[in-house]
């Protein structure tokens, strides 16, 4: 079987699935793919893409259904509707909803918020990020330094990958707890992953 074959399988049966936000999560899928969005799987979910990069992704959290815009930041949400998804977010937002109500109440805005990213994509807009204020913990910069292996990999991740593991092992309030991070993500570093693996 093709993996495309294979993904278009596995994103049918993601949206199958029952569950408290099924319906909206059903509903932000067929906006998506009116406007023209390219569906694919990535990161184990659905993904919808266009002019060869991420535009949005549908998600179901506890409290609600989220419709991430991956440069949201970008976008310029006249209506409000986009938030950061979470502290240390810097380029992607989302609109959160707790039923269709809510999204069919902003689907014109929604799909102008989907023409507008695309057409940034398209245009190749990128969110250009400050310096970043974060620096390596402790631990893991001695980690680094006796381990040239490990400190080649870590050099080579993306800027957002590196940042995460600052903050992955720097929110540990023990250096117990910092050095088994770090030690647990390893295998991670070394395969060019985040320290979730993806």
């Amino acid at each position: 079987m093709s993996d495309a074959r294979n993904d278009a399988e596995k994103i049918e049966a993601f949206y199958a699935k029952d569950g408290e936000w099924a319906a909206e999560m059903r509903a932000l899928r067929a906006l998506l793919l009116d406007c023209g969005l390219s569906e694919e799987r990535k990161w184990r979910q659905p993904c919808y893409t266009a002019h060869g990069g991420n535009i949005a992704m549908p998600a179901a959290f506890k409290d609600s259904c989220r419709l991430t815009f991956f440069k949201g930041v970008l976008l310029k949400d006249p209506e409000g509707i986009l938030s950061p998804v979470g502290e240390n977010a810097r380029s992607a937002c989302a609109a959160r909803f707790t039923g269709l109500d809510q999204i069919g109440a902003v689907e014109d805005t929604l799909r102008n918020y989907v023409a507008e990213a695309v057409a940034l994509q398209k245009a190749g807009a990128k969110v250009v990020f400050e310096k970043d204020d974060l620096d390596a913990p402790e631990e893991l910069s001695r980690v680094l330094d006796g381990d040239p292996a490990l400190a080649e990999a870590f050099a080579a991740l993306t800027p957002g990958r590196k940042r995460s593991y600052y903050l992955h092992v720097g929110q540990a309030k023990q250096s117990d707890t910092r050095l088994a991070r770090i030690e647990k993500a390893r295998d991670h570093i070394l395969a060019g992953k985040n320290f979730q693996g993806r």
